[in-house]
């Protein structure tokens, strides 16, 4: 090889070992402030890991609502990965992994079972992979939050179940179905109704149901009858629509003449049926759409490095981080006079869904047409 030449690949050499080096230090920053944080217009891969399919709005309304606000944001070619745990926490915490090895650029987590995922939001924050948690509550160092307002949810419970008892109040005792230890939410729907209901009724029994399950809410339904005398119950404060739905099955067993007021939360299609029907006396709606936004509002302004400033307007603490950035919806209470206003809204249901031919004559009824 003449001089020339020998000097042309040195140079040659020179340059790609100095781009090289540049691009090793890139990925290197990139690491240290995220692992791989994307700027600009790049493609994203956004992982949706939600909890269970017992309750119809995880599949029906937050799984597309999320993937589609995503997509609007980021983009038609990001890829969303989705996996349901159906109500195991040790499956979530393996579907947790599998997303850290896809290497997704970011994270939405309805945690199962929120004490027990926290070493996995921590194994994806080790890997720069930032966390949005998603309607619970989950521990670990989770980047940003977004659920209903909780609390709330457990006041509309107890002051419109008080405002159907009335006198009634006085004149018996009512049964508490709360939710499930492991979910952070159900302490915060039970503290809530308390805050209403303790003093103005008497509360015969009160059961913390395991895994939020209808079959297990309807044996501690039976309990309380047998306890206590289907003569003394007034009302039974539930606090989701499948355990409503286990319980009005114990009642209906129990021969009560008239159901007493049952409540619920989450509207879903069934809980609308049986409250048209007169079974079921309440619900809490939950609007699905501005909560699914902001998971994906967050999770895609983490996935591109960018801070939450002007997304999160609020902060919450868990039991194991500070000042965790939140979006925090309004729920509102649905008896059967509010149904008309949400049908066909993004986020409920439409008319011929609800109207079918079994409950026809309870929709023309409340005037649904």
């Amino acid at each position: 090889m003449n001089t020339h030449l020998r000097r042309a690949a040195v140079a040659v050499a020179a340059v790609s070992m100095a781009a090289g080096l540049a691009a090793c230090g890139k990925a290197k920053e990139a690491g240290d402030n995220g692992g791989g944080k994307k700027e600009g217009k790049a493609a994203l891969t956004i992982g949706l890991l939600l909890p269970e399919n017992q309750t119809a709005r995880y599949e029906r309304f937050d799984k597309p609502l999320i993937e589609k606000k995503i997509k609007e944001l980021a983009g038609s070619d990001t890829t969303v990965l989705y996996e349901n745990a159906k109500q195991d926490a040790s499956v979530q915490q393996q579907q947790v992994d599998t997303m850290i090895t896809k290497k997704v650029d970011a994270l939405i987590v309805d945690a199962v079972d929120a004490k027990s995922i926290a070493s996995s939001v921590k194994k994806a924050n080790d890997k720069g992979i930032p966390v949005v948690a998603y309607d619970r509550l989950a521990e670990g160092p989770i980047k940003a939050y977004t659920s209903v307002d909780n609390e709330r949810v457990g006041k509309i419970q107890g002051e419109s179940l008080l405002k159907e008892l009335g006198d009634d109040a006085a004149k018996g005792e009512i049964v508490m179905m709360n939710g499930s230890v492991t979910d952070p939410n159900a302490k915060m729907y039970k503290d809530g109704a308390h805050s209403v209901l303790d003093g103005k009724v008497k509360i015969g029994k009160e059961y913390d149901t395991k895994e939020w399950k209808p079959e297990n809410a309807n044996e501690n339904m039976k309990g309380a009858i047998s306890s206590l005398g289907k003569d003394k119950i007034v009302g039974v404060y539930s606090a989701n629509d499948g355990m409503a739905g286990g319980i009005i099955t114990a009642l209906k067993s129990a021969g009560f003449d008239k159901l007493p007021p049952v409540t619920g939360q989450d509207a879903e299609l069934s809980a609308v049926q049986r409250i048209l029907s007169d079974e079921q006396f309440m619900s809490v709606y939950k609007p699905y759409k501005p909560e699914a936004d902001a998971a994906a509002e967050m999770a895609v302004a983490l996935a591109r490095g960018k801070a939450l400033d002007g997304v999160a307007k609020s902060t919450v603490d868990s039991g194991t981080a500070k000042k965790i950035p939140a979006i925090i919806v309004t729920p509102f209470a649905l008896t059967k006079a509010d149904i008309g206003q949400y049908v066909g809204k993004e986020g409920f249901f439409n008319l011929d869904e609800i109207c079918t031919a079994k409950y026809k004559a309870q929709c023309d009824k409340a005037g649904l047409k």
